[in-house]
């Protein structure tokens, strides 16, 4: 099996989204995820110009869009978790409406720019006053509308379980999807989250695969703390993960997402391609 990998510009934050794609592109990736938001591309802000300077870079460099990250907003500055908030089952509608309507900008922006897919995330943390079944009611009422858009465009809005989140076990995401019922409703697998929730990647490939539009791999640490690490450096078992990918039909791709490696996003996605590369060839090799 052919893997196929990008890089998310979210790794990126200091630079331009022209820099950053120049960047990927010269360490070897032939995907980009790009982010929906500052200073990349935040859809409420973005000027027809600049959609077209993305498209051009695009060209190129030869990259091909694996997925637009629209699960992070730091654009609104929110204290309590600039990832996490506004998220969709904020207390406060108003608030809600946000999120909303950001998703529904980003998917037109994926539109745009050819992007067969964007994720989310899944809920948000769950408020005190609020319970699970009313969280998780707010969050279909809220998501109902981003998903009637994505139909209408053909592209996948992908729910992303993430640890401390609404939805953070895989099992939990099969319920909601199987509620939803949507066939542009995916699954972003990231694998170190599973990991982190103690849903052991390579055994859940199988279980999933059917919902699975997109990838994130990093790696994490023993203890199972949500820190991204580079491929390689902490103790999921890659290896059999990625052979767990191959006995599926995923023909899509794999996107490093290394977020917490601003300060040398080059040197950080160099060391996972290398990585990641040589775990492929091993694969092949035993084939």
């Amino acid at each position: 099996m052919e893997f196929h990998f990008a890089y998310s510009t979210n790794a990126y934050l200091r630079f331009s989204i022209e820099e950053a794609l120049h960047r990927i592109a010269r360490l070897g990736y032939r995907g980009v995820e790009i982010l929906a938001d500052v200073p990349h591309a935040w859809p409420a802000g973005l000027l027809e110009e600049s959609v077209h300077l993305i498209r051009r870079t695009l060209e190129t460099t030869g990259l091909t869009i694996s997925n637009v990250n629209a699960f992070m907003m730091n654009a609104i500055g929110d204290p309590r978790h600039s990832f996490w908030h506004p998220s969709w089952i904020e207390p406060a509608a108003e608030m809600r409406a946000l999120r909303r309507e950001h998703t529904k900008r980003a998917l037109r922006l994926a539109k745009l720019l050819g992007a067969p897919s964007l994720q989310t995330e899944p809920g948000g943390p769950l408020p005190p006053s609020m319970s699970r079944n009313q969280a998780l009611r707010l969050f279909y009422d809220e998501l109902m509308p981003c998903v009637e858009l994505a139909e209408q465009l053909g592209v996948y809005l992908l729910i992303e379980p993430e640890p401390g989140l609404l939805i953070e076990r895989l099992d939990q995401y099969l319920e909601f999807a199987d509620r939803i019922g949507s066939p542009y409703v995916g699954l972003n697998f990231d694998i170190g989250h599973a990991f982190c929730v103690g849903d052991e990647p390579a055994k859940w490939v199988g279980l999933v695969a059917s919902h699975i539009r997109h990838y994130h791999i990093e790696d994490i640490a023993a203890d199972r703390a949500h820190r991204h690490l580079i491929p390689g450096e902490g103790a999921i078992d890659l290896r059999s993960v990625l052979e767990a990918i191959s006995r599926t039909s995923y023909k899509g791709w794999i996107t490093v997402e290394l977020y917490p490696f601003v300060d040398d996003p080059d040197d950080a996605g160099r060391q996972a391609l290398q990585f990641l590369r040589l775990l492929v060839s091993s694969l092949d090799t035993c084939d």
